[in-house]
């Protein structure tokens, strides 16, 4: 039986699926470019299975939309840093008050900093939020912003050019795993169909492990940069899927409850309803087996 996958160049486990005609038995790929939409296109049928950073299923269980979990990865403490510019005024976390901060509104960005903030003694509502661009990393350099939230190849070349210092490390602050959720629909009529997508999803995690360079060239076409900037970041990544556990859905828990307290969601969310019993199960088997190899 076929599968839908939706897949944008920002999840990489995803992207790299997309491209391994030979994992991709039963599974057909839905190529779109804003994660944030994730849960809307699954509530709407537009595809069965996607994955994300934590911010987005929450925000889709916040506005009503029928998603459930299926997976998430192992935490990636390295995948992302603020910055902030080199000898510049903000020196820690409570300088950003009042000031605009780049960085990808409704990511798993959103989420990192409004722990952060929170953390700090401030709210998300404290900051002036500014959409990430290509131009992030000059517009910090220059005073337009006074952060910058960076992951990928961006934030590697960042660091090379020692012109930004890190304020914070996302492992320091979050777990931060790609998460990989469907709609209610699919997990408990078709659970083990979305096993197989988990399945396929750590093949090419192991796929990802042997072949670097490979995996660094994909993820070069898709989002630029170089490819051996992508190399290097990519080695961060853990390449490791986890079923739904107590644990993640605590960090998720913690997560919902930063975002409706700083005003981002509008109210609270209970994540435990967001867990079909059957799929983690189907999920748990699978993982277990690849495991076992």
């Amino acid at each position: 039986m076929t599968i839908r996958i939706g897949v944008h160049a920002n999840n990489p486990s995803l992207l790299l699926l997309s491209h391994l005609d030979h994992l991709l038995a039963g599974i057909e790929v839905h190529r779109y470019t804003d994660g944030t939409t994730t849960g809307r296109l699954l509530a709407d049928g537009v595809f069965d299975v996607g994955g994300t950073g934590s911010t987005p299923p929450l925000a889709a269980q916040a506005a009503g939309l029928p998603i459930v979990y299926a997976a998430a990865s192992a935490p990636r403490p390295g995948h992302g840093a603020l910055l902030v510019a080199k000898d510049g005024p903000v020196t820690g976390v409570a300088d950003l008050a009042g000031r605009p901060v780049a960085f990808g509104v409704g990511s798993w960005q959103t989420h990192f900093l409004a722990k952060l903030l929170a953390v700090a003694g401030l709210s998300y509502r404290d900051i002036e939020p500014r959409r990430a661009t290509s131009d992030s990393g000059p517009d910090l350099l220059t005073g337009v912003v006074a952060g910058w939230v960076a992951q990928g190849a961006e934030l590697v070349e960042a660091e090379r050019s020692g012109r930004y210092t890190r304020l914070a490390v996302t492992g320091e602050v979050i777990t931060d795993r790609s998460v990989y959720f469907t709609s209610r629909y699919v997990a408990e009529e078709r659970p083990e169909v979305v096993a197989t997508v988990v399945k396929a999803l750590r093949e090419a995690d192991r796929w990802a492990v042997e072949h670097p360079r490979e995996a660094a060239e994909i993820t070069a076409a898709a989002l630029g940069g170089t490819a051996g900037s992508w190399e290097t970041a990519l080695k961060r990544l853990p390449w490791a899927l986890e079923p739904v556990t107590p644990e993640f859905l605590a960090e998720q828990q913690e997560g919902a409850d930063i975002l409706a307290a700083a005003g981002y969601l509008p109210g609270p969310i209970d994540v435990r309803a967001a867990v079909v019993p059957a799929l983690n199960t189907a999920v748990a088997s699978v993982l277990a087996e690849a495991a076992a190899r």
